[in-house]
């Protein structure tokens, strides 16, 4: 790991990924050089983490590819905007964020990576576009690796968030005949099952020494981190019943048992599924998925283990593995959004560590050049 391969970030958002890749405390093999994103708030915490030269630009994929060269890269990373092929999405049909992954490759090819790193939703790998996807990268000469669902907290992060991660390598760079099996060895394995890894990392492992009672709604730019982000919400009276009477552990349905009388009556109509609405982490578990709303419990298992609140964006941020160190801008809106959206640096990291042992064995410029 003592080169530093060139790398572009596409649709990067805060940069979580890239964290993985660059920062020594995950990889640190890689240098990123271009990365590209149309939201204003995460293109400034991108650059304010990766460097002064402001590598990372605000604009459409689309328009940037109009306007600009591609610059030579070893490897390009990013997901196409995931809502397209979520399942969470019911009006997929048509959603023109199901085709950026087209000027995705084409920048793959531009900047004559040898490897692509795609990670997205689970349901990018059963969607009609991944075979487009499949026979594009083919006609650009690469091989993919057998594309999986990976949950990041076999990778050591305190979150079971499952994403596709699928990997392609550009045949004619590399010397093996045989690439190595993909993906890489889990480092954590769940309590229920029989190894010899150490269990999950848990949710107290994670924010456990954060103080209890968060100060103010509001970011505190004048406050070191972590307390920074470590900022509450003003809920209203009957919110902190509603909280107080989800036991440990517990969600809607607690909540309908002990306060009926103060439980969304949408809920009370909707007697099955839902079970993490308006639900409890738990201390000694990983997280849940955290999303961009994860400030609101309605949304899902948002409420801290003990306390009577929503967890604060610190927390969230600790849950996806972001260190404290790790500046975010915008708006507490828009930074949650960031931390919801990210690929968890830890994660990224062992897929980056992965990806540079492929790239040891890749062929020099040179050696190609004379066979």
């Amino acid at each position: 790991m003592n080169n530093t391969y060139k790398l572009i970030d596409l649709f990067c958002g805060a940069g979580g990924m890239s964290l993985g890749f660059v920062d020594k405390r995950f990889c640190g093999a890689f240098e990123s050089i271009l990365a590209l994103d149309n939201d204003k708030a995460a293109v400034d915490t991108y650059n304010s983490n990766f460097g002064e030269d402001n590598h990372c630009v605000q604009q459409n994929i689309e328009d940037w590819l109009l306007e600009h060269d591609v610059p030579a890269a070893d490897i390009v990373i990013g997901g196409p905007p995931c809502q397209g092929f979520s399942l969470l999405n019911k009006k997929r049909e048509g959603d023109a964020r199901r085709e950026l992954w087209e000027p995705y490759l084409d920048i793959v090819n531009r900047a004559g990576a040898s490897v692509f790193v795609m990670e997205n939703v689970q349901g990018l790998l059963s969607s009609p576009e991944f075979q487009d996807i499949t026979e594009r990268a083919t006609s650009y000469g690469f091989e993919m690796l057998q594309p999986t669902v990976l949950n990041t907290a076999d990778y050591g992060v305190p979150q079971t968030r499952k994403r596709a991660i699928a990997i392609g390598i550009r045949v004619e760079d590399f010397e093996i005949e045989n690439f190595p099996t993909f993906p890489p060895e889990p480092t954590h394995c769940s309590p229920n099952e029989v190894c010899g890894l150490p269990r999950w990392k848990t949710v107290k492992e994670f924010i456990g020494d954060l103080p209890k009672m968060p100060e103010g709604i509001e970011i505190r730019d004048d406050i070191s981190p972590p307390l920074n982000l470590h900022f509450g919400r003003k809920p209203t009276e009957i919110s902190k019943q509603r909280y107080r009477a989800v036991p440990p552990g517990g969600n809607r349905f607690d909540l309908q048992r002990n306060r009926p009388d103060i439980t969304p009556q949408c809920w009370i109509n909707k007697k099955s599924g839902g079970t993490d609405l308006f639900g409890r982490l738990w201390w000694d578990r990983p997280s849940v998925t955290i999303r961009t709303e994860f400030f609101k419990p309605e949304k899902g298992r948002y409420l801290h283990p003990e306390e009577d609140r929503p967890i604060t964006h610190r927390e969230a941020a600790r849950l996806m593995s972001f260190p404290d160190d790790f500046v975010f801008k915008g708006s507490k809106i828009e930074v949650a959004r960031q931390i919801g959206n990210a690929v968890p640096p830890t994660f990224a990291g062992h897929i980056a560590t992965f990806v540079s042992h492929l790239l040891e064995h890749r062929i020099s410029k040179k050696n190609k050049r004379a066979a």
